[in-house]
């Protein structure tokens, strides 16, 4: 897809990502265009699925999750049954918002939001009774120095 991107596909992409409320009038006269060309352009990369949603950030502290964890987890089986209940644990607990599955030392990195080390250990306690896990730690994010959702494009 991304070949397949001129540069006024790029320009939406990099505004759209900034700020996805601009309205079709204000993203045309941004990027250069007509009203309906910017719209079509658009929808365009909305039906090719390089636009995948729009959405609204919400800031982590303002709804006391201020507590930003990653969990890393190896386990020693890797059959069809204990991948089915992870992926159901995992799709399951709101308070993760991102898990990868993991080439080398670790099998799995999950991305965790709470709100104090004792939700962690809540969580945790949750996780670990739904799912059997050899190994499993945590380091807790004391400073986010990067942590945009904004692609290069």
């Amino acid at each position: 897809m991304r070949d397949k991107l001129d540069d006024i596909d790029r320009r939406i992409l990099r505004r759209i990502q900034a700020d996805a409320s601009l309205s079709v009038d204000a993203l045309a006269e941004v990027v250069g265009l007509s009203r309906n060309a910017c719209w079509r352009r658009v929808k365009n990369l909305e039906t090719s699925g390089a636009i995948l949603k729009r959405v609204a950030l919400v800031d982590p502290a303002a709804v006391g999750l201020d507590l930003s964890v990653f969990v890393l987890v190896r386990t020693n089986r890797h059959d069809r049954e204990w991948l089915t209940m992870f992926d159901q644990a995992v799709r399951a607990m709101p308070e993760i918002v991102g898990a990868h599955r993991m080439a080398g030392d670790l099998d799995y990195i999950l991305r965790v939001r709470i709100g104090s080390v004792r939700e962690y250990d809540d969580f945790y306690q949750r996780l670990i009774a739904r799912v059997p896990l050899s190994d499993i730690s945590a380091s807790f994010v004391m400073d986010d120095i990067k942590d945009t959702t904004e692609l290069s494009v």
